[in-house]
């Protein structure tokens, strides 16, 4: 079995809103994985290059992270009635 290729689609500023990027990403069925420079992990700073992190997701959930991340941006997941069509046709639990 091959390992699958990690595509870095963002890198914010500060672990709270990292953290909060993978819990919308994972809340949507995506693995993520974040990378931090690790002595801005260490010594806890959320600013400058040392601050930053990356968010990563395995290259086959590109196009779906990027599409959430999308919707993030524009206020989408605010509407407590939002539904993000991924296209999962198999999904049960999806209205039709």
């Amino acid at each position: 079995m091959t390992e699958p290729k990690w595509i870095m689609i963002r890198e914010v500023s500060g672990d709270l809103i990292a953290e909060s990027l993978r819990g919308l990403l994972e809340a949507q069925g995506i693995p993520v994985y974040l990378n931090q420079e690790g002595a801005g992990r260490a010594y806890g700073l959320n600013v400058g290059s040392l601050g930053s992190t990356q968010i990563l997701v395995p290259e086959e959930f590109e196009n779906q992270a990027l599409k959430v991340l999308s919707a993030y941006d524009h206020g989408q997941f605010e509407d407590e009635h939002f539904s993000l069509d991924l296209g999962d046709e198999d999904d049960p639990d999806s209205p039709e």
